[in-house]
């Protein structure tokens, strides 16, 4: 993990210099999730839980402290947003940008879903309306008027904002006893001691980060090199 941050923070550098940024946060601690309507990213970097609301920051803290009483863990829900990422970038069949981003988050330990945009609500909703519909933007750019899609259509780059959604399973190294069988194929209990997080999806928000900005670096210099 530690040789994919550190390469991630160079290709963050990169993006950088191009005008992209790639920022992930906690959206959802176990039941305890952010308010869009105090939602501020700074406050992503004051608190431990890596959450862009202080009010949700607070009870989440809570919430945690009372699963390291209970032994137990818990999951939660980590957005990443993407900005400047100009479109065109990716490739329509075997170099998706959402497919390249899907398989990196994946190989992360614990992580159990990728969502891209609108994600699994895309299925509740009509063609009509998860459709982003082309416009013209104030500067004669072309533009589109919703982003359902998360910033990617047909695997590539629209030139919106990237939004991906990972969920993170609980911890599964918990001190309360869990059934097992022995090497006789007999029934017994096994807990875990020693130091374990009750929540990893805290510590997944740098290794997300670093890991996009590792695909996004690769897939611009590919699109560089045509």
């Amino acid at each position: 993990t530690i040789g994919r941050v550190a390469a991630g923070a160079i290709a963050a550098k990169l993006l950088e210099s191009l005008g992209v940024t790639v920022t992930a946060y906690a959206r959802s601690i176990g039941p305890v999730e952010i308010s869009m309507d105090r939602f501020d990213l700074e406050a992503a970097s004051e608190n431990k839980v890596c959450m862009p609301d202080r009010e949700a920051a607070k009870e989440a803290e809570s919430y945690l402290e009372q699963m390291l009483e209970d032994q137990d863990s818990v999951g939660g829900v980590v957005e990443c947003v993407i900005t400047g990422l100009p479109a065109g970038i990716g490739e329509p069949v075997f170099e998706k940008l959402d497919a390249r981003l899907a398989h990196a988050e994946m190989s992360i330990g614990a992580v159990k879903g990728v969502e891209i945009g609108d994600g699994f609500e895309a299925a509740k909703a009509v063609g009509s309306v998860n459709n982003d519909d082309f416009c013209r933007n104030a500067d004669g750019t072309i533009g589109k008027r919703t982003n359902h899609s998360g910033g990617i259509l047909g695997g590539i780059s629209t030139g919106q904002t990237v939004y991906a959604t990972v969920s993170i399973k609980p911890t599964p190294s918990i001190r309360l006893p869990l059934a097992t069988l022995n090497s006789q194929m007999q029934d017994t209990t096994v807990s875990t001691k020693g130091r374990h997080d009750p929540c990893v999806s805290i510590r997944a928000v740098p290794v997300l980060e670093a890991l996009m900005a590792l695909v996004l670096m690769d897939l611009i210099l590919q699109n560089h090199a045509q």
